[in-house]
Parts: structure tokens; C-alpha cells; sequence
């Protein structure tokens, strides 16, 4: 009896888990209900994410997977919310010339916001003309059919600081990052995303490499609500920033805090336990639990659990991991 109420629950489990899947791909937007199978197959083909790091967020739950069905459910819950596209507006409201040595040029400050509500959350980020250009580049390369159509701002020999000029890029980068992040393709792609979070992401972690823990958290605080957006149908790819976030609380001794964004960076790999961040992850929060006075059993059996599973291997420590990313 005992037996087959347990195969019951199972299969009432399983067909929760179908019925939620079913439910979040019928919630995609109209553009991607009317995509032709060929395309997605196409769209399969070029983004084609690395491991684990890269991998899309509705992959396959693990037959061996140790979670509870009220964290799996949980798990479900939270992939169907992470299903639902937001979507951005980007703005450049001004511009400032820089003078550096013998270089001269244009700095355009570019607004990110969310639409369809007040955006508290707003990111502000500023590039050149030559970062545009090189983003446009690379695209070509990769989207030489869906930029096809797509019109770049010329240089010009002459006038390139005038008044009308500069307005006249404004207006031109404001259309061409709003007609980009309009192509799935696009705006799902690494090159767009490093294009609107990299620098930032390179100056955080230089920070960090050099101890400044206060001005590494500060950037990293401010890049990792747009990641979050950008990055929307695949959680796991903003590990490597709430990890360094973890790095930067726990190095200026708050524990509190950098378990708090432990605590998100672990729920995005609770079914990627694989993951190069998973294990240094799960030992730097049985460390910051134990001072807390948390509960670090639970985080230890994973970690044992881990072990007898894997090869004994060579593990970097988190703090070990965070300085190796963005090293030129």
C-alpha cells in the first residue's frame, strides 16, 4: 500500500511538472509562438551556450537529482516567473566630450530601464563611438542575415564634435540598440550582453584582484540588476557576479550579507551541481552559516553527498575562482 501511494505522488508530481512546463512555454511572447521550427533550430545552432555556464533554464532535471518535492516544486515555480520576458528601453539623454593625452571623443550616456512600470532600478552606463562600432562589427559576423538591414552611423573626416553630429548619434545609437534588442537572436547573444555589461564587469573584477572590496561591490551591485534582465531565460550565466558579491561582503567582514547573495547564487545551480562555482559556493556558505549560527548540516550532506559521487579533483577556493574571471 505503502508502495503505491508512493508511485502515485510521484506521478502526480511528474504531471505537475509537465502541466508547469506547458504552461511557461505557452506564456512566451507572440514572436516566439509564430516562430517557424526551422528558426528555432537556427536560433539552437548559433547561440549554442557552454556548459552548465551557459545552459538554458528549463534543462532537464537529473533522474539522480537529491532535491525534495517541495524544493522541486519551488525550483518550477521559480523557472516558470524566470520564463516571462522583460523587456527594456534604452534612452541617451546626454553625451560628454573626454580629452585623455592625445585622444579626444565622445562619451554617450546610455539609460536602460524596464518598461511597463516605474523602473527604480534603472542602469546607467556610458560608451563611445568605437565601442558601438566594434559591437557592430562583431554582430556581422555571427548575424550577417539579421543585420542585413540594419544602418550604422558613419564616421565623418570633419565635425565629429559638433553639436549636430553628436545629437545626430544620439538619436541613431537610441534607434540601433532598440531595433538589436528588438532580434531574439540578438539580444539573447554574448556579444550584445558583453557589449552592455563587460567594462563594468572588467573594472569590478580588477577592483577585486587589487582589494578594493568597497569599489568592486559598488560596481558589481550596479551591473548585476542588468545582467539579471538581460539574462533572463538562463539564471546560471549571473553566477560568477553574485559569487564576486560574495567575495566582496565576506572580505569586508559581512557575513550577513554575503550569505544572503550566497543563498541566490546556490538556488540558480540547484540542478547544475556540476557547475565550476558550485562546490567552492557550497563550502564558503557551510563557512558563513557555522558564524551565523545557520544551519550548515544540510549544506555539508550536499557537499559529502557531492564527493562520493565525483572524483576526488583539485577545487579552487571561491575568492580563487572570482579573481581568475575578466583577466585580460
Amino acid at each position: 500500500m505503502d508502495q503505491d501511494s508512493h508511485c502515485t505522488g510521484e506521478r502526480e508530481l511528474l504531471e505537475a511538472v509537465s502541466r508547469i512546463t506547458t504552461s511557461s512555454t505557452a506564456s512566451t511572447s507572440d514572436e516566439e509562438e509564430n516562430q517557424p521550427k526551422a528558426e528555432i533550430s537556427c536560433q539552437a545552432r548559433k547561440e549554442n551556450p557552454e556548459k552548465d555556464d551557459m545552459q538554458d533554464s528549463s534543462a532537464t532535471l537529473s533522474p539522480n537529482s537529491s532535491m525534495t518535492t517541495k524544493e522541486l516544486q519551488e525550483y518550477w515555480r521559480n523557472e516558470k516567473r524566470q520564463c516571462k520576458q522583460i523587456k527594456l528601453l534604452f534612452e541617451i539623454p546626454s553625451t560628454r566630450i573626454v580629452e585623455h593625452n592625445l585622444s579626444k571623443y565622445v562619451m554617450y550616456k546610455i539609460i536602460i530601464l524596464q518598461t511597463g512600470s516605474f523602473d527604480s532600478n534603472k542602469s546607467v552606463i556610458e560608451r563611445r563611438y568605437s565601442d558601438f562600432e566594434k559591437l557592430h562589427r562583431n554582430l556581422l559576423e555571427e548575424f550577417s542575415e539579421e543585420m542585413e538591414d540594419v544602418t550604422f552611423p558613419k564616421k565623418t573626416l570633419t565635425g565629429n564634435f559638433t553639436e549636430e553630429i553628436i545629437n545626430e548619434r544620439k538619436l541613431a545609437f537610441k534607434d540601433y540598440l532598440r531595433l538589436l534588442y528588438s532580434m531574439k537572436y540578438i539580444r539573447r547573444s554574448k556579444k550584445f550582453i558583453d557589449f552592455l555589461t563587460r567594462p563594468e564587469l572588467q573594472e569590478a573584477y580588477g577592483c577585486l584582484r587589487g582589494g578594493q572590496y568597497t569599489k568592486a561591490l559598488e560596481i558589481l551591485l550596479e551591473v548585476i540588476g542588468l545582467q539579471e534582465r538581460l539574462t533572463r531565460g538562463n539564471p546560471v550565466a549571473i553566477v560568477p557576479t553574485l559569487c564576486a558579491i560574495v567575495v566582496c561582503h565576506k572580505d569586508l567582514e559581512n557575513p550577513a550579507s554575503a550569505f544572503e547573495y550566497g543563498e541566490k547564487a546556490l538556488s540558480r545551480l540547484r540542478v547544475h551541481t556540476s557547475h565550476r562555482y558550485y562546490i567552492p559556493l557550497l563550502d564558503t556558505m557551510i563557512t558563513l552559516a557555522y558564524e551565523l549560527g545557520k544551519d550548515f548540516l544540510s549544506l555539508q550532506e550536499k557537499l559529502e553527498e557531492w564527493k562520493t559521487k565525483k572524483d576526488p579533483i583539485r577545487v579552487f577556493t571561491l575568492k580563487e575562482l572570482a579573481v581568475r574571471e575578466y583577466v585580460r
